[in-house]
């Protein structure tokens, strides 16, 4: 029996960086289904389904690449809520942000991110950090 395929779940506001990261992935020959949340309350949603948050979605995602500066819900808070969650504290979630401030760095440390990235500046290195972000997280956790 074969195990249920697993989406990425991308939460990103800023449709030109959507586009890049969705660029990336397919460069990096990764054609896994990606779902995009283009807020954090969209976010939620996907993951929990429910009014009171206590059923995660099934299969859950692998990895979850959040942006920290969202509409609605903002990226941090969308981390405690994840990590709150008992199942929640087992899904990858890397933050991939344009935010060069240590105290969100150390707020999503805080919160258990697994990992932290900021967004490059120079578009020619998108599809380098995403090969980095999908060869440690994707390929490595299966």
């Amino acid at each position: 029996m074969t195990a249920p395929y697993q989406p990425i779940l991308l939460v990103e506001d800023d449709p030109f960086d959507e586009q890049r990261i969705l660029h990336a992935f397919g460069r990096n020959d990764m054609d896994h289904l990606v779902h995009v949340a283009r807020d954090g309350a969209e976010a939620l949603e996907y993951l929990f389904g429910s009014r009171d948050g206590s059923i995660l979605r099934t299969p859950p995602p692998r990895l979850i690449l959040l942006d920290l500066r969202l509409p609605r819900v903002p990226g941090l808070e969308v981390l405690r809520r994840i990590r709150e969650h008992p199942e929640g504290q087992a899904l990858f979630v890397i933050v991939f942000t344009g935010s060069f401030e240590e105290q969100d760095h150390m707020e999503a440390t805080r919160l258990g991110a697994n990992a932290y990235f900021q967004k490059p500046n120079d578009l020619r290195d998108f599809p380098k950090v995403m090969e980095k972000i999908g060869l440690t997280w994707l390929i490595n956790t299966q």
